[in-house]
Order: C-alpha cells, then structure tokens, then sequence
C-alpha cells in the first residue's frame, strides 16, 4: 500500500476530547478514496457506493501528522474496490482501517457503467502510464 497523501492535525480538526474527530477523517478518506478513483478508471464521474466497517484503532492529537493509504483490491465491471489504511506518519501506529470502499464509474448521464479495466494503470482522462 503506498501512503501519498499526509495532513498536520490543526485544532480546526479536533473533537471535544482533543483528539482528530472523526467525521473529519473519514471526509479526508472518501475525497482521497474517489480521487484514487478517477485516476485509475480515467473518468470524472465516479461516486461512492459503499464503505464496509470502519475501524478506529488508535486517535491523533493536535499537531501529529497523519497519512493515507489507499490500495485497489479488485476491478468489477462498473466499480473499484479499495481498502485504506491512516496511520501516523512519525510512529508509524495506525489509527483507522477500512477493508472494502466501493466505487462506482457512471457514464454521462449518471448511470453506472463499464470502466474496461482489470488492473492498475495510472490513468487519467484516457492518457495511460503503466506501471509509473
């Protein structure tokens, strides 16, 4: 699982208990899950269709920086199964893990659609780059 995307914990992020709220974290997960998305099945339009049980594990505090792992699992005819991982970037613990985000590939009229693709590609807006 490779972890691209890190954010600070700022106190705009916190809880009444001091700690990451996690509302918070799972707007940050769904908009890195569906650009994750968009890049691999090379389309725009794509929208969440499901998110399996989401376990918290450990929390983050003001001024820890937290990243984002997110991994296709498997390629159906109209969706992209993912799972994440968040982590803290310093020590390493994770804080959050989700074992299956489903997504959905529409076509331009909002109704799901084959996306034609098996495995990772990188590709985005019909440019392709194997294995970069």
């Amino acid at each position: 699982m490779n972890f691209y995307t890190r954010k600070w914990i700022k106190p705009e992020d916190l809880n009444p208990n001091g700690s990451l709220f996690g509302g918070t974290l799972l707007r940050w997960i769904d908009e890195e899950a569906v650009i994750y998305a968009i890049v691999q099945l090379g389309n725009p339009k794509v929208v969440t269709k499901y998110i399996s049980e989401i376990n918290f594990v450990s929390s983050a505090q003001q001024g820890d920086i937290i990243e984002m792992g997110i991994e296709a699992v498997q390629f159906g005819r109209t969706s992209l199964t993912m799972r994440c991982e968040v982590r803290n970037k310093i020590t390493r613990k994770t804080i959050l893990s989700i074992d299956k985000l489903v997504f959905v590939n529409l076509d331009e009229d909002g109704n799901p659609a084959p996306h034609h693709k098996t495995e990772i590609t990188y590709a985005y807006m019909g440019i392709e780059r194997n294995g970069e």
